[in-house]
């Protein structure tokens, strides 16, 4: 880790140069969100095994019931490895020890304690809540309003957490001045690499969450467990993880309606985005005794979110029973004609004729911890239930 004059030097020296580039660079993403699209895509069907590490013994592997893009490997003496498939690895080390000579420079390092976090990322801030953890992040991503966490909007209004700018223009002295041990970014960080050369640059080590590309809902929430790994916390992640686990092996045992939905959001070119069939949304509206109307849209590319013509959606979805437009990415549709403002073809469709109309809550995307909820809701407007018993759905009208 550089001294602090050091990382002010190396601050004065290169920060017009990452400004001049942000500035350049256009990125689309709604500000409270981190799903917009990006190339980032994870192989989940290689083996993964513990890599040997100069003078630390292999003890144990992390019990994982449905992630896949994650492994946490535990060494001697309270050392771990965090791989994240296809991206980084990350040794993980204990208070009062330092890592190993000799270790691959490809290997980045995380000093515990990590008591100040830069949480640039949204979808891990309720997975830190669930462990007790959002006390270690005293720097964000968001400001309090954009939120929809408590602890975490709290914690900003009490001054106990600082707004530290958005993930692609971060406030690089408020950093170094805080002495930020970590960054965690969503992929979102990956159209703007000079920002991360920045961060990392100033010695800070940059964690990349990849949740949102597990295919199963319980993977994305199983991801506590590695930031349980992360800071200590590993018995309350599992816990937690066991409850929410208990609760969807309960609404396993919905009824197939075999009624179709297409969840989607129109984009700032005009392209429909749905979901990929191999998507945690996509299994959790079958969960929910629904089928995606997607289901056979063939995709490779192993991103969550496929853009298709309008033509494509309409010979697809327009005999759907239901739409689902997600306002977490697009919050701009708040009524029915807001929806057939973004093309006249949506009129067509039955879902419109019927009624059957439906957006998600802006805070469905930060809710990792109440995957549950959102099943449930699927599961209600499946059946005609009362939209009054819904967390993250609201019927247009």
């Amino acid at each position: 880790m550089y001294d602090k004059k050091l990382k002010y030097r190396i601050l004065g020296i290169f920060a017009a140069a990452v400004m001049t580039f942000t500035a350049v660079t256009p990125v689309w993403a709604e500000e409270n969100t981190e799903v917009a699209e990006t190339d980032a895509s994870v192989d989940t069907s290689s083996d993964h095994t513990a890599p040997e590490l100069p003078g630390l013994t292999y003890q144990s592997t992390m019990e994982l019931s449905f992630a896949e893009c994650f492994d946490v490997y535990y060494y001697n003496d309270g050392y771990k490895l965090l791989d994240v498939h296809d991206n980084a690895q990350y040794l993980v080390v204990p208070e009062g020890m330092e890592a190993p000579d000799g270790l691959d420079d490809s290997i980045q390092v995380l000093q515990q304690p990590l008591d100040t976090i830069y949480m640039a990322a949204t979808s891990p801030m309720a997975l830190f809540d669930a462990i007790g953890a959002v006390a270690s992040i005293k720097l964000s991503g968001l400001d309090a309003s954009g939120w929809y966490i408590q602890s975490a909007a709290d914690a900003i209004n009490n001054g106990d957490m600082t707004f530290a700018g958005k993930y692609d223009e971060p406030d690089y002295e408020l950093l170094v001045g805080d002495d930020c041990d970590l960054a965690v970014e969503s992929t979102m960080i990956l159209h703007a690499p000079k920002v991360q050369e920045m961060i990392e640059t100033l010695g800070i080590p940059v964690f990349i969450d990849r949740s949102s590309y597990e295919s199963q809902p319980l993977g994305r929430t199983e991801w506590i467990k590695l930031y349980g790994a992360m800071m200590n916390k590993e018995e309350e992640a599992a816990a937690f993880f066991d409850s929410q686990a208990q609760i969807i092996e309960k609404l396993k045992d919905f009824t197939n309606t075999e009624k179709t939905v297409a969840f989607f959001y129109i984009n700032t070119s005009g392209s429909p985005v749905v979901r990929n069939p191999k998507d945690y949304i996509s299994s959790m509206i079958d969960i929910s005794g629904g089928r995606n109307a997607f289901a056979d849209l063939q995709d490779d590319s192993g991103k969550t979110s496929v853009s298709i013509t309008m033509e494509e959606f309409y010979n697809t979805a327009v005999d759907a029973d239901y739409l689902i437009y997600n306002t977490s990415i697009d919050a701009s549709v708040k009524s029915l004609d807001d929806l057939l403002a973004k093309d006249s073809l949506l009129a067509d469709f039955k879902a419109v004729k019927d009624g059957n109309v439906w957006i998600t809550d802006n805070s469905m995307y930060q809710h990792t911890d109440t995957i549950g909820e959102l099943i449930n809701d699927f599961n209600l407007m499946l059946t005609g239930g009362s939209e009054e018993d819904m967390t993250f759905l609201h019927k247009l009208n």
